[in-house]
Formats: structure tokens, sequence, C-alpha cells
């Protein structure tokens, strides 16, 4: 009972946070501001599904104003808890076909993020150099997901390459953004609580000591980061959700 009441008022808030947006961005169309702002509506909808938040360094005086941020891909359930950290003035990289997603799709365009064919890696991999070559010019940043597919489980996918290119390119740092384990085993549904999720914006990679023919060098260095990281917060949501378990029991 508790899932079906979850999903019909999730559906009803998407619905009605994508009608909104799209009325708001029509008179307003792809600006930089858009994406963080609907962004932050949908974010608002973890508690809905149980998740307790914690987010680290989104307001760190580190954080570079014009820069790539790469985060970890793992589910439809980013939607709601990686959405809380897109700071002002960035728009996303997403798949063409998501643009097909009825009002969702419509809106995700609008406010201007980049839609891509990942089939034609020529061409996205252009469209991304020249987007991220523009970043100070237009004062805007650009947030990819380097795995490119959700690891549905699976943990941290290889990366891509076209983020750090373009970087390298653009001469403009990446800053990871890492985020606990949010997969389908640990939510559930039907279930009152679903726990943490600690989502933590890390300092700024600068990219002008790499050369573009060392690309995979700062992909696979980026890489090792991020999964150290993430491997962590894993470990420290486990202990947590441990810790506020054994209490429970000391209690009854």
């Amino acid at each position: 009972m508790l899932a079906i009441i979850r999903v019909i008022l999730a559906l009803i808030l998407s619905i009605n946070i994508c009608i909104f947006g799209i009325i708001y961005c029509l008179l307003r169309p792809r600006q930089s501001y858009n994406t963080a702002l609907f962004s932050r509506l949908f974010g608002s909808m973890a508690p809905i599904f149980g998740i307790q938040l914690k987010i680290r360094n989104l307001s760190s005086n580190q954080l570079p104003r014009n820069c790539i941020y790469i985060a970890n891909h793992q589910n439809n359930y980013d939607m709601i808890t990686v959405s809380c950290v897109v700071k002002p003035r960035t728009i996303m990289v997403g798949k063409k076909n998501l643009l097909w997603i009825p009002l969702f799709g419509q809106l995700y365009w609008l406010c201007g993020n980049i839609l891509i064919n990942r089939r034609q890696n020529t061409r996205s991999h252009n469209i991304l150099i020249q987007k991220a070559k523009s970043v100070k010019t237009r004062d805007i940043s650009i947030w990819v997901f380097p795995e490119g597919t959700r690891s549905a489980g699976r943990g941290l996918l290889p990366f891509k390459i076209g983020a750090f290119y373009a970087a390298i390119t653009a001469q403009i740092p990446i800053v990871p953004v890492c985020v606990s384990n949010i997969s389908n085993k640990k939510i559930k549904l039907n279930r009152w609580s679903n726990g943490l999720v600690i989502i933590e914006v890390m300092p700024p990679i600068a990219t002008q000591k790499y050369e573009p023919n060392k690309v995979r060098d700062m992909t696979k260095y980026c890489y090792e980061v991020m999964k150290v990281k993430i491997d962590s917060l894993n470990k420290e949501v486990i202990a947590h959700e441990t810790q506020i378990s054994r209490s429970l029991k000391t209690r009854v």
C-alpha cells in the first residue's frame, strides 16, 4: 500500500513540475538557470521515498565558477538525489531519446540541456567540445555522467573519455560529484525508511597539466578518485545504518 501511495504522489508531483516547468521555460527558453531550478524541485521528492540526503561541500568556496561536473549514474532515483546538487548556470548532457519521454523530455530540452546521440560518437564528441569551449563566454558549467549509462547496481562503470577530452581542450577543471549506493536493493517502496544517501562534491581537478593525448590518463585518474570516494561513502552509510539498527534494538 505504501508503495502505491508513493508512486501516485511521485507521479502527480512529476507531472505538475513538468507542466509548470514547460510553461515557465516557454517564457524564458533554454536559459542556464532553468536546469538547477527544476532539478531542485525534483529533488524535493526524496522524502516521499523515505530517503534522507546528506549533501557535502555544495557551498564550498573552492568550487570554480565554470567547470565540468562528473557524477556517477545509478538509476532513476538519480532524479531525486543527484538533482539536489545541480548548481545554477549548469546545463546537463543527456541521451537524445530523453526527448521522447512525455513532458519530461520537453522540459529537459527547454531548460537548455544538451541532447546527444551516443551512437554518433564523433558528432557527440564535437558537440561536447564546442559547449566546453563556450563555458567561460556563456558563464556556465556542464554536467556529465561519464559512465554513459546507468550502473544499475554494478558499481562504478568505466568512463567514456568525451567529457575529459572536452575539459582538457577548453582548459576548464573537472569537479567530481560522488553519490553513495541508491540501488534497487537499498530502496524498497514498501519500506517506510530507506536510509541515508550521501552526496559529496569533491575538490576540482585541474586539467592544465594534461595534453589531449593524455586524456586516458586523466580519465583513469578521475575514475580512481571517484571509486575510492564512493566506496568510502558506502561504508559510512552502512556504519550509520548499523548504528541506528543497534540503537533501536537496545531500546526494544
